[in-house]
């Protein structure tokens, strides 16, 4: 049967502005009848996916979201020497592998594609073919997409190819947009900036007024993996696998936004984490959030909050999972050590629940 790993994750964050909606604001959603802070499942996945944490855990298998595949191969023949038709030939017909080539940029492409670093590297290669023969591409050295080596990203959130649908890829990691566990307002922080050359003897005004939008909360995370999946997307290079889970579960833990971080400083570690692992249909557990947590200790309610659901769902649907394991900083329990053991391992150790 097919093995899932779900996460459950809060996270409390300060005074912030996480992630803007088009107007500037905070993003927010309604739940339970109440104004609840958003950050998007895109926004997430971006920040892990280029955080340090991946880079370090799973360098040489991050792939390259872009546009400009086309762009950087003219680039580079140009750079060669290359005839200029041969050029505009080549980058166009290397392009439209990965897409669709735009009409108003050539040789750029209409969609962002991900790229696997076994497929850039085959372009790289046919760049350099190209540059020392000055011959256009023939259709086989054109068969830019593979299968094998698959980035360690696009195994974990998939992509989409609609020129090429026989190389998409089915994402194996579920990610939810992360919710606040309580009622939020969001504020208005009302500023100004100072001009240092400014000597108050004509205008003692503020050189800019600024207003900007911002609101604190805790926010629960919601992932589910699965690993079936991901195995398959990676091959079934277990190795990499585990370095995968490692890496995710270290970056949802320690990884937060970016945005507005110079005005509000507003990093953050997860404060509680419970993993499960087992065959049993995956399940959020955002209904302990229904009603608001609108109480004096937030922090604490949440997580009795999620525990108890997590009890009654077991009580009523039998064992939603296999096993389970928590990391709880609020009272000491568990490390994140251990949390990434759990998730990344095999599946045959067994860590009781905290």
């Amino acid at each position: 049967m097919t093995q899932f790993i779900q996460l459950h994750v809060l996270t409390s964050y300060p005074p912030s502005n996480l992630n803007r909606d088009d107007m500037g604001r905070p993003k927010t959603a309604r739940m339970g009848n109440a104004e609840r802070l958003r950050i998007s499942s895109q926004s997430l996945k971006r920040h892990w996916r280029v955080s340090d944490v991946f880079e370090e855990a799973l360098a040489g298998h991050i792939g390259t979201r872009t546009k400009r595949i086309g762009t950087q191969v003219k680039e580079k023949l140009l750079e060669g020497g290359v005839k200029e038709k041969t050029v505009d030939n080549a980058a166009k017909a290397i392009a439209e592998q990965f897409g669709k080539v735009s009409s108003k940029r050539p040789p750029e492409i209409e969609q962002l594609v991900h790229i696997s670093p076994a497929e850039q590297q085959a372009v790289d290669d046919l760049v350099k073919r190209i540059i020392e023969t000055g011959d256009e591409p023939t259709e086989e050295e054109l068969s830019l997409l593979k299968h094998d080596n698959m980035a360690a990203d696009i195994a974990l959130f998939g992509r989409m190819l609609a020129k090429k649908p026989a190389f998409n890829v089915e994402a194996a990691c579920q990610v939810a947009h992360a919710i606040s566990v309580q009622q939020v307002a969001v504020e208005d922080d009302y500023f100004t900036a100072v001009d240092d050359l400014n000597d108050h003897s004509e205008d003692a005004g503020a050189a800019h007024i600024g207003e900007t939008n911002f609101a604190a909360a805790v926010f629960y995370q919601y992932v589910c993996i699965n690993k079936d999946l991901l195995l398959d997307n990676l091959n079934g290079d277990t190795e990499l696998a585990q370095k995968a889970l490692s890496a995710l579960v270290e970056s949802m833990t320690t990884v937060a936004p970016s945005g507005k971080q110079n005005s509000f400083g507003s990093r953050a570690f997860a404060s509680y984490v419970m993993a499960e692992k087992g065959s049993m249909q995956p399940r959020s557990l955002s209904v302990a959030y229904l009603r608001p947590v609108n109480t004096d200790n937030v922090l604490s309610d949440a997580i009795n909050s999620l525990q108890n659901h997590q009890q009654k769902f077991d009580s009523v649907y039998g064992d939603c999972a296999d096993s389970r394991y928590v990391m709880d900083v609020e009272n000491g329990l568990g490390s994140l050590s251990e949390l990434k053991q759990f998730v990344s391992d095999d599946g045959k150790a067994n860590y009781p629940q905290s």
